[in-house]
């Protein structure tokens, strides 16, 4: 965002709409096409997807970070991702069809918005490459690192799903701590 010129700035956060949203609410359903680059302003936020009857928590976002269902807000379709609140949450969310307009109307948008997918792809790649080469208790330290009050803030089954362990691994390894 710093890379903006005061005016594309300007322009950006006043297309922003602003929401305060109950504990549990949903952003984006099931099947429903993600319209909004969402904003955490304050609050916490889970990505989830169903899998053999349980919720797979493939993202927590917590205050002052972006999240969206990249490929339905890209391709218009819809969405396996869920994003709900976990926690009363104040979000802003710029629509698609803005985010185009301002796109079109100031170079330095266009040029954030064409960085967007590949900040995306990069994050993915670090999840990937945390699953498959860290161990459980590095992913945990990382997280612990990353977000020092997840633990009061996300229940423990969403935190174990995210990191691809048991709820009863997660709490040997808080145990032990």
């Amino acid at each position: 965002m710093s890379s903006l010129s005061d005016e594309s700035r300007n322009a950006f956060f006043s297309a922003f709409k602003t929401w305060d949203v109950p504990k549990e609410h949903f952003l984006v359903k099931e099947e429903q096409v993600c319209n909004y680059i969402f904003f955490v302003a304050k609050g916490a936020v889970r990505i989830f997807y169903h899998k053999n009857e349980k919720e797979i928590t493939e993202w927590i976002a917590l205050d002052e970070e972006f999240l969206l269902s990249i490929q339905s807000f890209f391709q218009r379709s819809p969405s396996r991702l869920i994003i709900q609140t976990l926690e009363p949450s104040e979000i802003w969310g710029i629509y698609y069809d803005d985010l185009i307009r301002l796109a079109t109307a100031h170079h330095d948008i266009e040029t954030w918005f064409r960085k967007l997918p590949s900040a995306a792809l990069i994050l993915a790649q670090n999840r990937m490459d945390s699953i498959q080469f860290e161990t459980a208790h590095q992913r945990y330290q990382n997280l612990l690192n990353q977000h020092p009050n997840i633990i009061k803030r996300v229940p423990l089954t969403y935190i174990a799903s995210f990191l691809g362990i048991t709820i009863e691994t997660l709490s040997r390894m808080r145990a032990k701590q």
